[in-house]
């Protein structure tokens, strides 16, 4: 997760609330800790601050009935997508003590104790990233490119979309893609804090109160008794809550699970909500991006006309995830295209020719002096520089290039800056909205 500083000047008095928040050279590579000292998860005082993280228990017929499938012993796919703080940054081993996979723990010890084969998990946590590129990453990394039907969905994206360009239309984009599927999965918002006591929660709950979803706030649930003494109510501190001022401990990550499970235990003991999410309601931020699809070197060709120039070659040191609950790390958009110098000055450039209304560049963020940035034109205009060094750390990022209404022909350039031409860099990929 990261927080950038730069900002318009059009921003609302919201973005600075993070200042003197500054970025880590890898917030997914932060040493993973123990800290579970012996900790008291039965006391009244504990149970009242994980009650006081159900924001909204929202409609509940869609969780009401992954909880029954789970209970007839049907095959039930809990999905998670965000930042590294579902990756499982902090916590040790990352792939199971994060607290998408605690909770996941928790749901089948509730519902399926005796088929818990049953359950299965999806973890799609990158560190570093955002809606912006979560939304585009959900096909692919979540629904496995159609193989894969989540029932119940938790987005986590309240620390790490400080930088959305869009202010929360990607958010709600995402939430509206995941939604609107055929099997009509449970969509849970989940709001993880920062040590500062900051997050999006004001930003993105709106969207989650327009179509009534189930809502979980771990800032709801721990900023106001992180100031308190152990006389005035005081649970746990923040020095046992965090692992560094973005990351929870092992702890931490329980307490977010437990804080999911309330969720699950107030859904199942409540009566059945005979309605459902109102998806005809026009967005209460946008949702140009609902369709957002996922064009890389594998596809590339099928979609548009390219011309890669120099982009020629691939990048294969890249960022890194355990996704799910495997121990290993799979490197994320293998299918890219990178810039090396050519002889020849006129190939230089990468060239996108596409029909489209809204598209993003993914290109590769790096600590190595061996990349450079590089300059974005479309339709002629030079519109973007995309500079890989903005946080100095191997990483996935998202730059929108265009937001329109209506699909027209587009035309992307792509070249080194002028002094950069001895330079690398790494276009990932594209998301396009036709």
């Amino acid at each position: 997760m990261v927080v950038n500083m730069v900002r318009d000047a059009g921003d609302t008095p919201e973005a600075d609330i993070h200042q003197g928040i500054t970025a880590p050279r890898d917030p997914v590579g932060v040493k993973e800790t123990n800290n579970e000292a012996t900790f008291d998860y039965c006391s009244p005082e504990y149970h009242k601050m994980i009650s006081q993280s159900l924001l909204n228990k929202g409609h509940n017929a869609r969780l009401k009935r992954a909880i029954q499938k789970a209970g007839q012993g049907e095959p039930v796919v809990m999905a998670y997508i965000g930042g590294s703080i579902t990756h499982g940054a902090g916590a040790i081993p990352i792939h199971l003590r994060s607290y998408a996979y605690r909770s996941y723990e928790r749901f089948k010890a509730m519902f399926a104790p005796s088929d818990s084969r049953s359950i299965q998990l999806v973890k799609a946590g990158v560190g570093g990233t955002p809606s912006e590129l979560g939304m585009i990453r959900y096909d692919r990394d979540v629904l496995g490119d159609g193989q894969i039907q989540p029932d119940i969905v938790v987005i986590e994206f309240a620390v790490n979309d400080a930088d959305d360009e869009t202010r929360g239309n990607c958010y709600e984009s995402l939430i509206l893609k995941a939604l609107a599927a055929d099997n009509k999965p449970a969509v849970i918002l989940l709001f993880s804090v920062f040590e500062n006591d900051w997050n999006l929660q004001d930003r993105l709950a709106p969207v989650g109160w327009h179509y009534n979803l189930p809502m979980v706030s771990m800032k709801d649930a721990l900023v106001e008794q992180f100031h308190k003494t152990k006389q005035e109510g005081n649970v746990i501190t923040k020095e046992q809550y965090f692992h560094d001022i973005y990351h929870p401990t092992n702890l931490g990550h329980q307490i977010m699970a437990d804080a999911l499970g309330h969720l699950f235990d107030a859904v199942n003991h409540a009566e059945l909500d005979q309605d459902d999410h109102d998806l005809r309601r026009p967005p209460v931020i946008g949702d140009d991006f609902v369709h957002v699809k996922l064009l890389d070197r594998k596809n590339g060709n099928q979609l548009a006309k390219i011309n890669p120039g120099c982009f020629a070659q691939t990048d294969t040191d890249l960022q890194m995830a355990e996704m799910d609950d495997h121990d290993y790390a799979t490197p994320l958009f293998p299918h890219n295209w990178m810039y090396t110098r050519g002889d020849r000055a006129e190939a230089q450039k990468f060239k996108l020719q596409m029909r489209c209304r809204c598209l993003l560049l993914i290109f590769k963020d790096s600590g190595s002096d061996e990349f450079g940035t590089a300059l974005i034109k479309v339709d002629g205009v030079l519109t973007k520089q995309a500079n890989p060094h903005e946080v100095n750390w191997t990483r996935c990022h998202a730059m929108l290039l265009i937001q329109d209404k209506h699909v027209r022909e587009h035309t992307i350039e792509i070249e080194m800056a002028e002094g950069h031409e001895d330079k690398r860099f790494t276009i990932l990929g594209f998301g396009y909205v036709s």
